[in-house]
């Protein structure tokens, strides 16, 4: 089954392929908070904390990256979950993207591998049809959502990105985050403010996603390190499907700064141009 939302131009295909009739599936640790610690309550300038987490991972290069994508609409709640590294200086990574289990508790799909790249999306295990080790591309400014939600896992680059389009902030805790005494802020950001802020390398997946999304306000919880860098971030969006409202909480947690990343795009000759079955 494919899960379909309603955005702002039409519906859109989801392309994580989301069993019918899939229950309760917990999230990954790192969708939930930190431990509190000590309250010492910054001096600086709130927004400009968040709306600067970008520029820092940018200076500070890669990291690794772990994700997690929890849908729910009606009493379903599945979660997709992610693993594996980021380069914010050239805008790349890589993620092994794991789907839900159906409800008998087997595998249903194969773990898809995603490359993300500027404007363009790579998937292999993607779907029915495509032949063994080939790679289907999909150009992330034709999505209605730019990939926010679209791929199951939100791009590391686009997730601080979008803490450009900051609206409003509040400071929330110090809290421990694996170890890392990190600040806790929340507030929400405006889509379309970010996608006019956005570095080029997520600019025009913002752009799409300003345009297709009914609603530009995402709420975040983002937790920042002494250093500037953004460790955690959650953003919670919206959308209706078939008359029905549905809530995605997406959560990218970064860590290992400086870890190596390396990203190969497939050949042309290793890309799968027919039709996809889901």
């Amino acid at each position: 089954m494919v899960v379909l939302h309603r955005l702002r131009g039409g519906a859109c295909a989801f392309a994580a392929m989301v069993g019918a009739g899939v229950g309760m599936v917990a999230a990954t640790g790192c969708s939930g908070g930190g431990d509190a610690v000590a309250d010492a309550r910054p001096t600086g300038d709130l927004t400009a904390a968040v709306r600067n987490a970008a520029d820092v991972l940018a200076q500070h290069g890669t990291s690794k990256a772990r994700t997690s994508m929890e849908m729910a609409a009606g009493g379903t709640r599945v979660t997709i979950r992610g693993d594996g590294g980021y380069d914010f200086r050239r805008g790349m990574g890589r993620l092994r993207v794991v789907l839900p289990k159906d409800p008998a508790g087997s595998d249903e799909h194969l773990p898809v591998t995603e490359l993300l790249a500027p404007g363009a999306l790579y998937m292999k295990d993607r779907g029915a049809g495509v032949p063994p080790g080939k790679w289907v591309r999909v150009d992330i400014t034709t999505l209605k959502d730019g990939n926010l939600v679209t791929g199951g896992a939100t791009d590391p680059a686009a997730a601080a990105e979008l803490l450009r389009g900051v609206r409003t902030v509040d400071y929330v805790a110090r809290v421990d985050l694996a170890g890392v005494e990190v600040t806790h802020y929340r507030g929400v950001a405006d889509i379309g403010a970010a996608a006019k802020a956005a570095s080029p390398t997520v600019r025009g997946a913002l752009a799409a996603a300003a345009k297709g999304f009914t609603e530009d306000a995402v709420p975040f919880d983002a937790y920042v390190d002494d250093a500037g860098r953004l460790r955690k971030v959650r953003h919670q969006f919206s959308f209706t499907n078939q008359g029905r409202t549905v809530a995605v909480s997406s959560t990218t947690l970064l860590y290992e700064f400086g870890a190596p990343v390396l990203v190969e795009l497939p050949a042309r000759r290793d890309l799968y141009t027919g039709r996809v079955r889901v």
